[in-house]
């Protein structure tokens, strides 16, 4: 489901415009696509809503950098993106200097289970590989972000886990039934699903990209977000999220 074909926010294929950012991804084997705008825009309003005090933000496998400036205009929190592919780091660092927020935004091109900060981080973001035993494509690069062919679930949860405060939380997205596997890998792991939104493609269909926040014991609040109405429109909970982000929203 790729934004980059959304006739309302559609760009040249070799960047994508939103309102106070652009995101060039000629160099990211995955481009800009809904569902990940999705997460970005419903973790940056949780964050702005529910935990206004956060200094410090993770995002893990940034690609593009997408997730990282969507958080950086909602909030005022200094993020730390780690990539390991070496064109896609590029492709984000230069994102993030030519974006309003570049100076709280840094580009770290490391692999994230030999990453060492001076600290932990209070929150995580990561739109992680959907698929870990799926048939692969021809393209390495793709391969790479699409399957876990790199980081499997349980190797992002230890990263997560060594990487998280205490008391932190992190906001993950997944292909649904995807999500259902990390969900029990990370509550055997002793973190709480606190925040679940369920992405459906249209009315009448079923979810299709799960978005989840996890932390600490606590209770869930369970939401969901239906993208076109029956008229293959946008509804106007999804108008309403995105809209500080798209462009003619």
């Amino acid at each position: 489901f790729a934004g980059i074909d959304d006739p309302v926010v559609k760009m040249a294929n070799t960047y994508f415009k939103f309102k106070q950012f652009t995101v060039h991804q000629e160099g990211s084997a995955m481009k800009v696509c809904t569902d990940a705008c999705i997460q970005g825009a419903f973790t940056a309003t949780y964050i702005r809503n529910s935990l206004p005090g956060v200094q410090e933000i993770l995002d893990i496998g940034t690609g593009t950098g997408l997730l990282s400036l969507m958080l950086a205009q909602q909030c005022s929190a200094r993020i730390d993106a780690v990539e390991l592919d070496e064109t896609a780091a590029a492709q984000a660092a230069e994102n993030f200097v030519a974006s309003p927020w570049s100076g709280r935004l840094r580009m770290i091109r490391e692999d994230v289970r030999s990453f060492s900060p001076a600290g932990r981080y209070p929150f995580i973001i990561t739109n992680p590989p959907f698929y870990e035993n799926d048939l692969k494509s021809s393209d390495h690069q793709r391969n790479a972000a699409m399957h876990a062919t790199t980081l499997d679930f349980e190797a992002l949860l230890a990263a997560v886990r060594r990487l998280l405060t205490e008391d932190g939380q992190f906001s993950v997205m997944l292909e649904h039934k995807g999500f259902q596997r990390f969900r029990q890998l990370a509550e055997a792991g002793g973190f709480t699903l606190r925040v679940l939104l369920e992405v459906h493609p249209s009315v009448g269909r079923e979810a299709f990209r799960s978005v989840g926040v996890f932390g600490g014991e606590g209770a869930l609040t369970t939401e969901q977000l239906v993208i076109h109405d029956q008229h293959q429109q946008y509804t106007p909970e999804f108008i309403s999220l995105l809209k500080p982000y798209y462009l003619y929203l």
